[in-house]
């Protein structure tokens, strides 16, 4: 293999692909990225047998192959190269010359038969959208994800698509989030408009969605399989398995009825949260509240001392009483991106609703703790 191509632009698609590279594997190819040159295009693929993901980069190419380098030292040395343009000449001894004006390196590679096949989505839906939405999506959701291995369906997202809507959904067994979005989507075909798609995509690989440069209104295109789904933005490609099992029915845990309501700034209750917070240091110590007369008391008691806050607020309904896990509150508002939101409770043994002024389109419940 033989190329010359922009240094910057390798660089970049070398950075990308990184993120996907196995850090310790026993096949010791997965700890590099895969160049293929051909059809003056070089593709770099990261995969840790998981997530894959893979770049495009135009180049000059004057002999077409394919090579496996080690992911850490390939990106360090197209970080630090001093050139516009970089050449990559790799031997039949799989050893590769990787040069940029005056500076040249010297690489041991390893063949690219030992790298395993990513996953192909043969049959499949695909759906078009903006990456800026799906983003917003990913952001109102992800923080619920499960971190715990018992039931592994549920360390991810589910994607619930229908009839020009798609709803992200995620529960830790403590707190459930909901974001809901009419989209125009794109469909593939009329036969695809007419299904209900659900899926559940790890939440390793929609960090990676989240890292995405770009334009919010550039268009990214979903091709869902069976087993597998692929991200495609531009020249970059994030390929994944969808995760199995049977998620919670979370529309169950939805309280019907609430007893009290309260509208309030999203600001002024984040900063008095984070105030009350600053002595807490476990998470089982709770941020108490007290709802009374149109202000919302806030309190904190740990072996370190106290702490106490408060804040005006419009309240309607019963007063109340209720513990909460600080940081799963912090959690829902800093991603509540007005400037007023509408908290709802029934009890203080029932859990706390976070949802918009007006709409549906985001959802969050929090599970309160005893006080």
């Amino acid at each position: 293999m033989k190329i010359q191509c922009g240094s910057a632009e390798l660089a970049k698609a070398c950075m990308n692909v990184q993120r996907t590279v196995s850090n310790k594997s026993t096949i010791p190819a997965l700890e590099g990225i895969l160049l293929d040159a051909k059809d003056g295009m070089v593709s770099l693929t990261g995969y840790d047998l998981e997530v894959g993901s893979i770049a495009k980069v135009e180049a000059d190419i004057s002999s077409e192959g394919k090579i496996v380098l080690n992911a850490k030292n390939l990106c360090d040395i197209l970080r630090m190269i001093p050139g516009d343009t970089v050449s990559i000449d790799c031997d039949e001894r799989n050893i590769s010359k990787i040069k940029s004006e005056e500076t040249e390196y010297s690489l041991i590679g390893t063949s690219a038969d030992d790298y395993p096949d990513l996953p192909t989505v043969n049959k499949y839906t695909s759906i078009t959208l903006e990456l800026g939405t799906l983003k917003d999506m990913i952001k109102k959701t992800i923080f619920s994800v499960s971190t715990s291995e018992r039931n592994p369906v549920h360390t991810g997202v589910k994607f619930e698509i229908s009839g020009g809507k798609i709803v992200l959904v995620a529960v830790d067994g403590a707190r459930l989030a909901i974001r809901r979005e009419n989209v125009d989507f794109m469909y593939d075909s009329e036969d695809a408009a007419e299904k209900m798609l659900e899926f559940v995509v790890p939440a390793k690989t929609l960090n990676e969605i989240l890292k995405l440069g770009g334009e919010d209104d550039t268009q990214i295109v979903i091709y869902i399989g069976d087993r597998h789904i692929v991200f495609k933005y531009k020249e970059y490609e994030i390929i994944s398995r969808l995760l199995e099992g049977k998620f919670i029915d979370y529309k169950a845990a939805i309280p019907m009825t609430h007893s009290t309501r309260i509208i309030v700034p999203t600001r002024s209750l984040i900063e008095c949260i984070e105030r009350t917070s600053l002595i807490i240091t476990d998470k089982s110590s709770p941020v108490r509240c007290v709802i009374e007369n149109g202000i919302m008391k806030f309190s904190s008691v740990t072996a370190i001392g106290t702490a106490s806050d408060k804040l005006a607020a419009d309240i309607e309904g019963n007063n109340l009483e209720i513990g909460f896990n600080n940081r799963f509150v912090l959690d829902a508002l800093k991603v509540c991106d007005c400037d007023e939101i509408k908290i709802e409770m029934g009890s203080s043994n029932q859990p706390i609703i976070i949802t918009p002024l007006e709409g549906d389109s985001f959802f969050f419940l929090i599970l309160p703790i005893r006080i």
